[in-house]
């Protein structure tokens, strides 16, 4: 693919117009060169062969402006006017339409629509329609004015010479298309699985909406950055944007080794779900693994920039399991959300936990006990609920592994023992 793209253009950096203006000039033009070697045996081939060679390098120094300049879209009529007057000139030099030199209007037309973008439709499909049929009618009144064929054999061979080269110009327009189309729908699907999980992405474009589902064992993580708006205040918005972005990618790597789905960031909160939009009993312990991950790479941070003297964020995480329902809402600029007791409770969790520490509720620690050793907080008083009692997940028990894994203990949980944590 990199030579594809190297004269064709990327598609992350050149859009979908742009690749066809180079294909299509590049293509055009060569083919122009080519076709300088069927016209060797007619009467007028010197004019022939100019036109071909003229047209051709003509097409190639649009490539050129098009490919390395970037100068395209200025160069969409100059390129059809070039075509048109092409296919005007061999009609009238080369047999007119019993020559075949009228099979090329229609991949000249295709051409012209291809790379149309907001030129009007109409006064297009008028020119080539107007043209097509001028040259028709010229031809009935003033037979004169055309160069015909010297015999049978030569007409023969070059109307089959012109529809076979129409067959493989329209063939190779087509898999231009197709394959342009293809680069930008899975573009499209890309940017969408970056919004959207797959399953709730597939049902979507299938069904033009989300139906809501209820999930009765999730684990839901919020996390946010102590101190944000005192360090925040003595940084440009260039700088705190990057730290920012530096940060949550950080956090969209670790919830992906845990398998859990980021939800959404506000200002410089985090919020992701374990057990959705795909079911699995292991929620509580990934979204403990994900919550120490994020814990360890902020305390690695901190160290890096105490040492550079500058102040860096520490954050408070909570984490609460229990039933929610997720789904899409709305029509525009639409999102993946959760919604209820469970959502709101985590975020209690976060906002009354431990700066640096893995705030559990009871729920989850009931489930995560034999696993991970924790420390009792007791009951916490929180805004809006009940007291929750809470919990700190202080590491992982060794003993586990030799129960699950005897020979082979998992390399995640042997990170564990050189880091703190099962992410560095």
């Amino acid at each position: 693919m990199k030579w594809i793209y190297l004269f064709l253009g990327d598609p992350k950096k050149h859009s979908l117009e742009h690749r066809l203006f180079n294909t299509v000039s590049l293509i055009n033009g060569l083919l122009n060169l080519l076709g300088v070697f069927g016209v060797l045996y007619l009467e007028n081939f010197q004019i022939l062969i100019s036109l071909n060679i003229g047209s051709g390098l003509l097409m190639l120094a649009m490539y050129y402006l098009s490919r390395v300049k970037s100068i395209y879209f200025v160069l969409y009529w100059p390129f059809n006017l070039t075509i048109l007057f092409y296919l005007s000139s061999m009609w009238f030099f080369n047999g007119g339409s019993f020559g075949g030199n009228h099979y090329y209007l229609i991949p000249s037309l295709v051409i012209a629509l291809i790379l149309i973008r907001n030129h009007n439709i109409w006064f297009v499909y008028t020119l080539y329609i107007g043209v097509s049929a001028s040259l028709y009618i010229v031809e009935y009144f003033h037979k004169d004015w055309v160069t015909g064929y010297e015999n049978e054999m030569d007409r023969y061979l070059d109307a089959g010479g012109n529809y076979l080269f129409v067959q493989i110009l329209t063939g190779l327009l087509i898999f231009i298309l197709s394959r342009n189309l293809n680069i930008e729908r899975k573009k499209s699907d890309a940017l969408l699985l970056n919004i959207l999980p797959e399953p709730i992405a597939d049902e979507l474009k299938k069904e033009a909406r989300v139906t809501p589902k209820r999930y009765e064992k999730t684990s839901v993580l919020f996390c946010d950055m102590v101190g944000f708006t005192k360090i925040a205040e003595n940084m440009n918005a260039e700088d705190l944007v990057h730290e920012l972005d530096q940060i949550f990618r950080a956090f969209d790597f670790i919830c992906k080794e845990y398998r859990m789905e980021k939800i959404k960031t506000i200002g410089d909160a985090y919020m992701a779900v374990g057990g959705i939009p795909n079911e699995n009993d292991s929620n509580p312990i990934d979204a403990v693994l994900c919550g120490l991950a994020f814990q360890t790479y902020m305390a690695e941070q901190k160290e890096i920039h105490s040492l550079q003297g500058r102040e860096f964020w520490e954050i408070r995480l909570g984490i609460h399991m229990g039933p929610l329902v997720a789904g899409v809402v709305g029509s525009d600029k639409f999102a993946y959300d959760v919604w209820g007791d469970t959502v709101n409770t985590a975020s209690r969790l976060e906002s009354g936990g431990i700066v640096g520490e893995v705030n559990i509720s009871r729920d989850l620690y009931e489930e995560v006990q034999k696993v991970f050793e924790c420390e009792s907080r007791g009951f916490v008083s929180i805004k809006n609920k009940a007291d929750i009692e809470m919990f700190l997940v202080k590491g992982f028990l060794p003993e586990y592994v030799s129960e699950v894994h005897p020979k082979e203990p998992n390399e995640l949980f042997q990170r564990m023992y050189k880091t703190g944590a099962l992410f560095y």
